[in-house]
């Protein structure tokens, strides 16, 4: 039986590897396939229930810190886990090759209609909040940027840092993939639905952002909250016009100070609810929230 984890915190980088990470819970499926049949033979039959979740990169590692704490609880439980991005969660839903789909947005009107199509009856489950941090380079003295000034630079309008008070260096912008929940959040109320610049250095990991950005001087970048760490530094963000800046904070964000948050998801069908229900339950229940902030997140019931 495997278990792998990486913690969190000051180690987001080394989360683009933890992106196709696979978690489950003591040992590997074989060795469980035995122990079942073991048991049979002595009369001790067990049941072993096995989920599956994929999906978004910002959600992998609430996800496998709730898993962790979880399995330790309940030793006939088998959790992998996978990320990847929102929409690749969501694929494999449609596919059914996945019980839940971590996603760090609501789902698209499109993707309802598809999912329908395929006769999943998909069923919402709300079970954190996210404050979007907009990284750049430790040595990058810009400490604030205006939702304007964001727009600017993501569409490809300011390419150089002294436009918006720093040194004479060219923007170097780091954006997540399309099938990236983030990337379409940061679109739709960052960018104002705007198209993404084309010279902007798409990533396939939040992991793999924050390292890019800590080389980089002239970088830029966005991410979880949780993916925080002292090799990048976060900037404060106004959405006035420059009247005021509030940096990203699990504070922020339960005062609603910080105007870049936004809802983390599991979606399941129907169909699964009695195989993933519990371990929902579990995200949910006070034990369950106290991981959502120890990770960075922010509780439902705060």
């Amino acid at each position: 039986m495997k278990t792998t984890f990486q913690s969190f915190g000051t180690q987001a980088a080394s989360l683009f590897l933890a992106a196709t990470l696979l978690v489950s819970c003591g040992k590997g499926g074989d060795q469980k396939a035995e122990n079942v049949e073991a048991d049979k033979t002595s009369g001790n039959a067990t049941t072993t229930t096995a989920i599956t979740i994929k999906g978004s990169d910002t959600v992998l590692p609430l996800a496998q810190q709730e898993a962790e704490r979880y399995m330790a609880q309940h030793k006939d439980a088998s959790i992998t886990i996978v990320g990847g991005g929102t929409g690749v969660g969501v694929s494999a839903l449609m596919e059914g090759t996945t019980d839940i789909a971590m996603a760090s947005r609501e789902l698209k009107t499109k993707e309802k209609l598809e999912l329908k199509g395929a006769k999943k009856d998909i069923q919402e489950a709300l079970i954190a909040y996210d404050a979007l941090s907009v990284i750049v380079n430790p040595k990058n003295k810009v400490s604030q940027l205006t939702r304007e000034q964001l727009e600017g630079i993501f569409t490809g309008k300011i390419t150089n840092w002294k436009e918006v008070g720093g040194a004479d260096a060219k923007v170097v912008a780091y954006s997540r993939e399309t099938s990236s929940g983030t990337y379409e959040f940061f679109k739709e109320h960052v960018l104002d639905k705007k198209n993404y610049a084309n010279n902007i250095l798409m990533m396939p990991a939040t992991g793999s952002i924050v390292q890019s950005v800590g080389q980089t001087e002239g970088a830029i970048g966005y991410i979880g909250l949780a993916y925080e760490s002292p090799e990048v530094k976060s900037l404060a963000v106004s959405y006035d016009q420059g009247k005021t800046y509030v940096k990203p904070s699990v504070a922020a964000a339960q005062d609603k100070s910080y105007p870049v948050s936004r809802p983390l998801f599991f979606f399941y069908d129907a169909s699964s609810e009695s195989k993933v229900k519990p371990f929902i339950d579990y995200i949910l229940s006070p034990e369950g929230q106290k991981t959502v902030l120890e990770i960075g997140y922010v509780p439902l019931n705060k």
